[in-house]
Order: C-alpha cells, then structure tokens, then sequence
C-alpha cells in the first residue's frame, strides 16, 4: 500500500471514529461529516491504489460506480448514497439522529468493505 493510499485509509478510518464520538455527544451535524469523510477519505484511498481520479465529488462517484459494477455488490452504492445524505445534514440539519445512526452503520459497512478491496490489490 502507498504512502497516499495509507493516509486515506487512516484518515478514513479515523473519522469514523470521531463520527461515533460526536454521535454519542448528540452533535448529530459533526457526526454527520465525519461520516462522509469517513467514507469519502476510503473511496479516495481505493482510487488512488488502482490509480483511478479522485481529486472532486464526481470523481468519488464515478469510483463508487465502477466497484459496484465490478463486485456486484450494491450495497457499496447504498453506503455512499447513505454517506452523501450524512454530507447535506451536515449543512441542513433535518436528519433525525435516528437516521444519522443508521446511515452511520451503512458508512461502517461501506468502510470496512473498501478497506478489503484495498487488500486485495
């Protein structure tokens, strides 16, 4: 793994971990970035390791896009539509803390499934 790959997948990793600590502080609108970043900080780690383009939100998508093609798994493209729901109620705030907590277990999910792909190269 490159030095660029390993600083996402850190990084990644430790917003989702700051995401739980401002979810159990009630700080749903921090959480709630921290969980995009989470997932946006992974997805660029996966890009930079196959050396697909990562550097805007477009980019990001497209990645989601061709994993899910290439995996069949759906559920990658469910965790980052989850993640990006988390981005805008970080600017709204109309995101019950219910659905915070359940769109925070799907970046979980999505977390932990990119960091496979990356061991897999």
């Amino acid at each position: 793994m490159s030095d660029k790959t390993q600083y996402y997948t850190t990084t990644g990793k430790g917003f989702l971990v700051k995401a739980r600590h401002y979810l159990a502080e009630g700080d749903l609108l921090q959480a709630s970035e921290k969980g995009w970043g989470a997932a946006a900080q992974m997805v660029k780690s996966v890009a930079e390791a196959r050396g697909w383009p990562h550097k805007s939100h477009h980019h990001l998508w497209r990645t989601i896009s061709r994993l899910a093609k290439e995996t069949g798994d759906e559920e990658i493209r469910k965790g980052f539509a989850a993640a990006g729901t988390l981005h805008t109620n970080f600017y709204e705030g109309w995101q019950p803390a219910d659905n915070v907590v359940r769109y925070l277990d799907q970046v979980e999910d999505l977390v932990l499934k990119l960091e496979s792909l990356n061991g897999e190269l």
